[in-house]
């Protein structure tokens, strides 16, 4: 910002600082292009910027996205009692639609999942668009004796849902030199009876089995109305009776094809009794759970999700955190 004054109270130093001044920050004039319009040398206008500077004529203010995001990291820690370590918010950029922010936060997710893999780990991943992303921007990191196991089933009524959840599990087993163990059940059972007896097979159990050893989990948190789609509502999972059913028991979200209201419980809901991905209480006891949220129409699934007690590390756009404390508070 380029104070003006009047010309009577300044001296003609002052005066020639605050044209060259002016010419610069307002014009974007080169200094050399500004010794040509005065008539003298290039150095003479770098001292009379920099005399400017000193005299108070131009005061230079730095609007920084990233001061902000820190003081939103703090904000949500703090409202939802999480490490404020733990919580990363991706800056808000300018003119940047929902599909770009998400890939901005895809990317700066894999990059904070590399150090959190350690050898000897079980890694559980829910498949879905955000995980999607992400698992493009993975960079290798060699390890031993790594674990990635897929947290539900990827079937329906229209596909085995195989190649869409097993391309994420193999990119995340490439980046880290991992064994995968993929779970070859459907989203949701048609009777929670026939889940009941599937989870008495052996070759299930041992899938079961492995993610009872997670030390990691990696989800992001399933909406209906984002703008990028959750892949579970809209990969031909749900049908119109299931969605009702969703609303009318006041479901906001969900993690791994897990359901649950704003205020986090999940008790009571149908399509949970149907449903492959984990039991939300077995999933509390992961030691470390990364959760990824783009776009604010995750913004009460996200709440959902953090008062359910799912999330102990949050990366998040900025809109979308903005939008949870505002519908927190």
């Amino acid at each position: 910002m380029v104070r003006e004054s009047s010309h009577s109270t300044l001296s003609r130093r002052h005066q020639d600082a605050l044209l060259a001044a002016r010419l610069y920050y307002l014009q974007d004039l080169t200094m050399d292009g500004i010794a040509r319009q005065l008539r003298t040398s290039r150095s003479t206008v770098s001292r009379l910027l920099a005399f400017a500077r000193d005299e108070g004529l131009v005061q230079i203010q730095i609007h920084s996205p990233v001061d902000s995001a820190v003081a939103l990291e703090t904000a949500i820690a703090g409202r939802f009692g999480l490490a404020p370590e733990g919580v990363h918010v991706v800056p808000h950029v300018d003119n940047n639609n929902e599909a770009e922010t998400l890939d901005r936060v895809a990317m700066y997710a894999a990059r904070t999942l590399t150090p959190l893999v350690v050898s000897q780990s079980v890694i559980g991943i829910a498949w879905g668009s955000t995980l999607s992303a992400m698992s493009r921007y993975l960079n290798r990191k060699p390890t031993h004796g790594v674990t990635v196991v897929q947290l539900n089933g990827a079937a329906n009524t229209q596909t085995m849902g195989l190649g869409y959840a097993s391309e994420i599990m193999r990119r995340f087993g490439r980046a880290f030199d991992a064994e995968v163990e993929e779970f070859p059940v459907p989203a949701f059972f048609d009777r929670p009876e026939t889940k009941q007896w599937m989870w008495r097979e052996r070759s299930v159990r041992r899938v079961l089995d492995v993610q009872a050893r997670m030390s990691l989990a990696v989800f992001g948190v399933g909406a209906v109305d984002a703008d990028v789609p959750s892949h579970v509502y809209s990969g031909g999972y749900l049908d119109h009776a299931d969605l009702e059913s969703l609303s009318r028991e006041g479901v906001v979200g969900d993690v791994a094809t897990v359901f649950f209201r704003a205020d986090g419980s999940s008790e009571g809901i149908g399509l949970n009794a149907r449903g492959t991905g984990p039991d939300l209480d077995a999933l509390r006891t992961v030691p470390r759970r990364l959760c990824i949220v783009s776009g604010p129409a995750k913004a009460a699934g996200l709440r959902g999700a953090l008062n359910a007690g799912l999330v102990t590390d949050l990366i998040v756009d900025e809109a979308t955190g903005r939008a949870v404390l505002a519908e927190q508070a």
